[in-house]
């Protein structure tokens, strides 16, 4: 078995993996981050970057190349019931840098993160490399093991950091306790060509015991689906045909389009899971992102959160692992850190599950029409209320900054 040693090694090469990993290493800490697939194009990933990410790519200096990439900008979120269109969310009014959604591929996100590592000497990148479980000695996490195209391998290192997604491995190894919160919607995400003369409007439909989500991508909607927990085996039994009417009779301007999708392997589920850790850490480990808890697709908030979580966790640590002097303390205050946001988001999610998702897939489609909501209504009375969401949206609770400890070293 070979054998590796490094300060930081990471599990994990997804947005909050390849952030710590950029901005520790950029702060002279020596880093392993494993990503076990060869490359990063997984579809059907969160393509939503947040003005919160955007600002922080400011704050490094990489706004201007990031946006170079192609992408789509997004200021306004809209719902439409039935017939009527309400304008929901307005980003447009941040303080921030780029006060907009940049609707991006997630590979590319990666890409242009793992690119930026790369150009720092202390950055290591290993494809194709699944950790499988942590080296222990007296109680501490001291490590790693895994396997790769040359075979297995043990990676010795200060701070072991679980950042490989709501299935993590070194989550299930680590023995740390979940706490299960639940949601009662699964998502189905499957792609739809855009015509010239749709509208680029990124949004929702709502109609009885349905909503459909439609993110524009340039050339094609990246949509969403949703249906009740559990659910998609009887909505297969029922064949395609029945689910392309169905997307119809309440999204009638995509009839045109629905014979795009040939064979259910076009269309993946996505299981909607709301959980979180009860202590992010044990003595040499650490979890972030949905290695840490798990987010409902509400609001799209998953993968800045992620990004949140990286850069806190690379504020408090930078230091005290370019020292080598790490302790308990400073695993603690990232979770301190972060607790409060995350709960508070899960707790917003909740409601809405509570209180719009599950009441709407009660409904059957022989209902009364469903109508705007009150609540909904107001934000199309009043305008100003549209910045509310956007904030919670696109900033999130507690949003981080660059800070002075993740200056670039070149030593």
């Amino acid at each position: 078995m070979r054998e590796i040693t490094t300060t930081c090694c990471i599990a994990g090469g997804g947005p909050a993996g390849m952030m710590l990993g950029f901005l520790l290493a950029r702060a002279g800490v020596d880093v392993i981050v494993l990503e076990k697939h060869a490359d990063f194009l997984r579809d059907f990933r969160g393509d939503t970057i947040h003005p919160s990410t955007l600002q922080l790519m400011h704050e490094l200096g990489l706004l201007e190349d990031f946006l170079k990439l192609p992408h789509s900008a997004v200021s306004t979120i809209a719902m439409r019931f039935g017939n009527e269109t309400i304008q929901f969310a307005d980003f447009s009014h941040l303080p921030v840098a780029a006060p907009f959604v940049a609707m991006m591929p997630q590979w590319d996100f990666l890409d242009f993160l793992a690119d930026r590592g790369h150009e720092q000497p202390r950055f290591s990148l290993m494809m194709s490399a699944k950790a499988e479980g942590l080296i222990e000695q007296a109680g501490k996490v001291t490590g790693l093991t895994g396997h790769d195209g040359t075979g297995p391998f043990s990676i010795r290192a200060d701070l072991v950091v679980a950042a490989d997604g709501r299935r993590s491995d070194i989550r299930a190894a680590s023995g740390l306790k979940s706490i299960d919160i639940g949601a009662p919607m699964d998502v189905l995400w499957f792609r739809l060509p855009k015509e010239a003369g749709d509208s680029g409007q990124t949004g929702g439909q709502v109609a009885n015991g349905r909503l459909l989500v439609t993110l524009d991508r340039g050339d094609y909607w990246q949509s969403a689906f949703v249906i009740p927990k559990g659910k998609f085996e009887a909505l297969r039994a029922a064949g395609l045909p029945a689910f392309r009417a169905g997307i119809v009779r309440m999204a009638p301007w995509l009839a045109d389009r629905m014979q795009a999708i040939q064979d259910w392997q076009e269309i993946k589920l996505l299981t909607v899971a709301v959980d979180r850790l009860e202590t992010w850490w044990r003595p040499g480990l650490l979890c972030i992102g949905d290695a840490a808890h798990a987010m409902s697709p509400i609001g799209g908030v998953g993968v800045n959160l992620a990004v949140q979580d990286a850069v806190a966790a690379a504020n408090r640590l930078a230091a005290p692992l370019r020292e080598r002097r790490l302790d308990d303390s400073d695993l603690a205050a990232v979770q301190e850190r972060r607790e409060f946001p995350t709960r508070a988001t899960q707790r917003i999610q909740v409601i809405a599950q509570n209180n719009i998702i599950s009441p709407l897939l009660a409904r059957s489609e022989s209902d009364a029409p469903l109508g705007p909501p009150l609540l909904v209504r107001l934000f199309d009375w009043l305008p100003l209320l549209r910045r509310l969401p956007a904030r919670l949206v696109g900033m999130g609770v507690t949003p981080e900054h660059i800070g002075p400890d993740l200056a670039p070293r070149v030593n």
